[in-house]
């Protein structure tokens, strides 16, 4: 598996990261391009026009990029990036995560609450199992996570930002059952863990 949460085996076109110089599956690389005013723009949606240029889905290697202007060499022309492309990263990832747990909800591929979890991981339907990191340990720890099963376990949103997803105030155990929803949670979840800069997805401010 790679570090953005998909098999390496998988069937997918490779990109190169323009900081570490390693190739890996999309799904691991956060894309940007360049904006009609020559400034670099992160594209998570990887739908934006224009030449991409890949950078690790990792916080020190998008800094890297802006601080060694490394853009400019990819972009083969003189571009701005701003101090505070990382940010406006995570920003946007955490945006993206919640949007998609949101779409999984509205599927009926998701489920929040202690109860309704517990019942989706017994009857096997709860793939992935997902935790606030501001929960409590002690409750987090009656439900496990499913096994067998890649990327089965997300715990880099709050309890708040759960709740969002699912229309709630707050929202501590939440499942995902199988579809492509799932990957796409997965996945995502994968960068805005590595970008929150902890084991666990927490962002170190938190403390």
């Amino acid at each position: 598996m790679t570090r953005g949460g998909r098999d390496k085996n998988r069937d997918e076109s490779e990109r190169r990261c323009i900081v570490t110089g390693e190739s890996q599956p999309r799904g691991g690389l956060v894309r940007f391009v360049v904006g009609p005013d020559a400034t670099v723009v992160p594209d998570v949606s990887g739908k934006l026009p224009g030449r991409g240029m890949y950078v690790s889905a990792d916080r020190t290697a998008i800094e890297q990029a802006v601080k060694r202007r490394l853009f400019s060499r990819a972009a083969k022309m003189q571009v701005s990036a701003p101090d505070e492309l990382a940010d406006q990263v995570h920003d946007l990832l955490t945006r993206r995560v919640i949007d998609s747990l949101s779409m999984a909800r509205k599927a009926g591929q998701a489920v929040a609450g202690y109860e309704k979890v517990r019942d989706w991981l017994q009857k096997g339907e709860g793939k992935v199992l997902i935790q606030a990191h501001d929960g409590s340990e002690r409750g987090k720890t009656k439900l496990r996570a499913p096994e067998g099963h890649r990327s089965s376990y997300i715990g880099c949103l709050s309890s708040a930002e759960m709740g969002l997803a699912f229309g709630r105030e707050h929202v501590i155990h939440a499942a995902l059952a199988a579809g492509g929803l799932r990957t796409r949670v997965v996945e995502e979840a994968a960068k805005l863990a590595r970008l929150r800069e902890r084991d666990g997805g927490i962002p170190a401010e938190e403390d």
